[in-house]
C-alpha cells in the first residue's frame, strides 16, 4: 500500500503528516518552508509511494473562510498539476493548532519546544491526517 499525506498549510510553513505503509498509523513528518513546499512534495512522493493527500482547509472558528484559504485554494491548483494522479481532499482544520497545543501539554514536552511553531504546524498536519482517518472508518 501507499502512505497518505497531511498538508497543514501556512504562510512561512506548512507541517507534514504521513501514514505508515498500511495506513494504520498517522505520525508528524516534518516542517517545510511553504516556498519549497512543491518542490519536497514532488521529491517525497518521488521516493514513497503517496496514494492521496490530505490538505487542512483553514475555516474561521463561525465557519467563514480564514485569510489563509485563497493561498491553500492556490496552492492546491499547483499541487494538483504537478502531481495529477494524486487526489487531494480537504479536512476542516479549524482548532488543530489549539488541539496541538494542549497534546504538547499532555506529552509533558517542555514550555521552549512549545513555543516551537514549526513544531505545532507538525503536530496539527497530523491531527488533520487522524481525523480524515478516523472519518473513513466510520
Amino acid at each position: 500500500m501507499s502512505r497518505i499525506l497531511a498538508i497543514d498549510y501556512g504562510v512561512r510553513r506548512t507541517g507534514i503528516a504521513v501514514t505508515d505503509p498500511l495506513q494504520i498509523i498517522a505520525n508528524g513528518l516534518t516542517t517545510v518552508e511553504t516556498k519549497s513546499l512543491l518542490k519536497w512534495l514532488q521529491d517525497y512522493t518521488a521516493r514513497e509511494p503517496v496514494e492521496r493527500f490530505v490538505v487542512g482547509l483553514p475555516k474561521q472558528p463561525n465557519g467563514a473562510d480564514s485569510d489563509n484559504l485563497p493561498r491553500v485554494r492556490s496552492f492546491v491548483g499547483q499541487l494538483r498539476k504537478a502531481l495529477p494522479d494524486i487526489p487531494v481532499d480537504w479536512w476542516d482544520e479549524r482548532y488543530t493548532s489549539v488541539l496541538a497545543h494542549q497534546t504538547m501539554l499532555a506529552s509533558g514536552i517542555g514550555k521552549m519546544a512549545r513555543r516551537n511553531k514549526a513544531l505545532v504546524d507538525e503536530i496539527s498536519a497530523c491531527i488533520i491526517l487522524q481525523g480524515w482517518m478516523e472519518s473513513r472508518k466510520r
